[in-house]
């Protein structure tokens, strides 16, 4: 990714597999795992994809702190996008039961959570469309394409094991996030 200062521009890789487009206000990424699609400020910033680089512009004068924190945003939005559709992101999660033992399991879009605190009915966590979990001993593997709803998923969990009326010092029992959504490692 390079930087061009007189102009106010960015040119960002794209990675071999992947598409962008930006029309109608919204950018679309697609690629071997899927698309994603967002919003995209097309009255301040500018996209052109041109064989495996995509340059973004800004159309807003540069000088200004808001300009360029926008730019580099955008910047890794588009990184992201381009890497998610290729690669895939990835977070993980750690099951901490020191009170009673906690049984953790998949079942169709949702993650159940038996026995926790020693509560009588099961804990659920819905994971949002695109995402798909694994358990793997005492870790909780969060795996998609879209890096805001592996993220949000893994935030759904974390939600649905806190712990109300009882001293955190004492009660930390959970699923914790242990490693935020990032890009899977090349196999």
């Amino acid at each position: 990714m390079s930087t061009d200062v007189s102009t106010s521009a960015v040119t960002v890789p794209v990675p071999k597999g992947a598409t962008l487009r930006a029309k109608d206000g919204r950018i679309t990424a697609e690629g071997p795992l899927g698309s994603v699609h967002r919003p995209f400020p097309t009255d301040v910033l500018d996209l052109k994809v041109v064989g495996s680089e995509a340059t973004l512009t800004l159309k807003i004068p540069p000088n200004r702190k808001t300009a360029k924190s926008l730019l580099h945003t955008w910047e890794r939005h588009l990184a992201n996008l381009g890497g998610g559709v290729t690669k895939g992101f990835q977070a993980k999660m750690k099951v901490v039961a020191a009170h009673f033992p906690m049984k953790v399991a998949v079942k169709d879009s949702s993650l159940v959570i038996e026995n926790f605190l020693g509560e009588k009915y099961p804990r659920t966590a819905h994971l949002l469309p695109g995402v798909t979990a694994s358990v793997e001993g005492e870790f909780v593997v969060l795996s998609g394409h879209d890096i805001e709803i592996v993220g949000q998923s893994a935030a759904n969990i974390e939600r649905t094991t806190k712990i109300r009326d009882y001293d955190p010092r004492v009660f930390q029992d959970g699923i914790y996030i242990i490693e935020r959504a990032h890009l899977k490692e090349a196999n």
